[in-house]
């Protein structure tokens, strides 16, 4: 049997442009000889709908589109994901689904058992579980349908299992632990090294059950949540047989022929290029946000940083440069060549560029204060002035000329609060909100593989806010490869504070980074959106409380 597995990329309550979708990628798998084509979780609807479930219009129209796809997908057998109701009580009022139909006739509904609520996911505020799955026998197979978490509670992946049941051994038993296919249907996000673990999962269950496995993910941006697509197809012994594309929409045929034990690709099947990754992660992230939002432009401040040198030419790769604007606003403290370096960036990604002084307002504000503040010459006041001037700038052309600010901060200066409120960090997306420094340094380097983009002198010269005379980051700061390894073992991996120190870095630093990570909270909670790449970004997969007074012993 011929089967196509289809990763769309979804928008978010769009019923009639995603329900279009699915019938044009089914129409073209019905042409290209398929019996079944699969579709990824909750593709009617888009994942994930959040508080969109709670209202009852919302659930109906997902209900007329699900009814009217039915209905008009002829010639081929669809399975894809769905909302739909549970009808008993007690419980939630929904169930995340799978529905399997063929010419107008459901044949099986399966509904998803295991329901996140870590990290990003919080599935169990609006759907109930369901109960043990039924194989389904379709055209001589015996299929397994599962939903994305259904299949990562093995007890051989894990050493502590998060649900009491897997639902792959329930599928099994009745039929004394033999079938023809595993069917996953996905909404999976993307993050550094997360195919890794994917990859253990999709081996161990394949090979305890010599059973091949279909994985059909959804791809595209929502919001912060990225999905890299990359359905596949594993054989019996765990070999990958075939991989769909990476953050982009892709059909991929399967012959149930192919999937007899022969290795066909590496078994170890993540990114051979990491970098690469993550830089095509951003550019599909700030293009779907920035368009599904409704833009179809930008602007950045340009200071002539590696910062927003690198948030420039992923959003020139995302939107074209004809629709991107940089703009530079240099201060009393801004060198000549940080404004070179801005103008040659610009020059090099081919975008508008323009320089706005912000002299004049500065010394102005200055006066404005006086009678109250007193001189404030070089002061961590005088320096939030320019940022906020910048930030007003930079949102008034965004207001006029209907772009979005596209915000330029890293994770590491997210982090220990090297941001100003209302001034760098005004804007629509944060692009690299969560980014450390020195991937950014290797991002930036990326760009300029076989080319010069970024001016070379952005990325060797010492980072600094030019705020103050003769400032740089570390003047402030410890060193970005020590701050970085810090964040990354407090704010990831959630060690302690000895075991921090314990890896050779300085007590007085550690004690100083954490202090500052906890102090500026209140920061992140005023911060624009932004694009997860790492396992533990800011924004609502992290939630801690702001107004808190937890000292660890150390």
């Amino acid at each position: 049997m011929k089967i196509a597995l289809v990763q769309i990329n979804p928008f978010i309550g769009d019923f009639t442009g995603n329900c279009e979708r699915i019938r044009s990628w089914a129409k073209n798998a019905a042409h290209q000889g398929c019996d079944l084509v699969i579709f990824p979780e909750l593709a009617i609807s888009g994942y994930p709908p959040q508080d969109l479930l709670e209202r009852p219009s919302f659930i109906e129209d997902q209900e007329k589109a699900l009814h009217s796809l039915i209905n008009q997908i002829k010639g081929i057998g669809v399975i894809v994901g769905a909302i739909t109701r549970h009808t008993t009580n007690p419980g939630k009022a929904l169930h995340n689904s799978a529905i399997v139909f063929e010419d107008g006739q459901v044949l099986a509904s399966c509904h998803k058992r295991l329901l996140p609520s870590y990290d990003v996911f919080d599935e169990s505020r609006y759907f109930e579980p369901g109960g043990p799955g039924k194989p389904l026998h379709y055209k001589g197979l015996t299929l397994l349908i599962t939903i994305c978490e259904d299949i990562w509670n093995d007890k051989d992946i894990s050493d502590r299992q998060l649900y009491p049941v897997d639902p792959v051994i329930e599928l099994l038993e009745p039929l004394n632990g033999t079938a023809d296919l595993l069917i996953n249907l996905s909404a999976s996000p993307y993050r550094l090294g997360k195919q890794v673990i994917k990859n253990r999962i999709f081996t161990t269950i394949s090979r305890k059950y010599s059973l091949p496995i279909l994985y059909i993910n959804q791809v595209g941006g929502q919001d912060s949540l990225l999905f890299d697509g990359r359905s596949l197809a594993v054989d019996r012994q765990g070999g990958l047989v075939h991989m769909a594309a990476a953050f982009q929409e892709d059909l991929l045929m399967i012959d149930t022929e192919t999937l007899t034990g022969t290795k066909r690709l590496p078994e170890h099947f993540a990114p051979t290029d990491e970098i690469d990754d993550i830089f095509q992660a951003l550019v599909m992230g700030t293009r779907d946000y920035v368009t599904k939002c409704g833009f179809q432009t930008g602007v950045i401040g340009l200071s002539g940083g590696i910062d927003s040198a690198l948030t420039a030419a992923i959003a020139c790769e995302a939107l074209g440069p004809s629709n991107i604007t940089g703009i530079a606003l240099p201060s009393p403290y801004s060198s000549e060549e940080s404004l070179d370096d801005a103008r040659q960036l610009a020059l090099n990604l081919g975008i508008r560029f323009e320089v706005i002084p912000i002299d004049e307002l500065f010394q102005l504000f200055r006066q404005t204060l006086h009678p109250m503040l007193g001189d404030l010459h070089n002061n961590l006041t005088d320096q939030n002035i320019q940022a906020r001037i910048r930030g007003n700038l930079l949102m008034a052309v965004s207001n006029r000329l209907g772009c979005m600010l596209l915000t330029t901060g890293n994770k590491s200066e997210m982090a220990v609060g090297y941001c100003t409120l209302y001034g760098d960090m005004s804007g629509g997306l944060a692009v690299i909100s969560d980014v450390p420094k020195q991937m950014v340094y290797a991002l930036a380097h990326h760009v300029n593989h076989g080319q010069i983009i970024i001016p070379e002198r952005t990325i060797q010269k010492p980072p600094s806010a030019e705020l103050a005379p003769g400032q740089i980051d570390q003047d402030d700061l410890p060193p970005y490869e020590i701050l970085d390894q810090i964040l990354k073992a407090w704010l990831e991996e959630n060690r302690s504070i000895n075991e921090i120190i314990a890896m050779g870095f300085q007590p007085e630093t550690v004690h100083d980074v954490i202090r500052r990570i906890k102090i500026n909270e209140y920061k992140r909670k005023q911060a624009p959106m932004g694009l997860k790449v790492t396992s533990k970004a800011f924004g609502y997969g992290r939630r801690y409380p702001t107004a808190e007074n937890y000292r660890e012993n150390a």
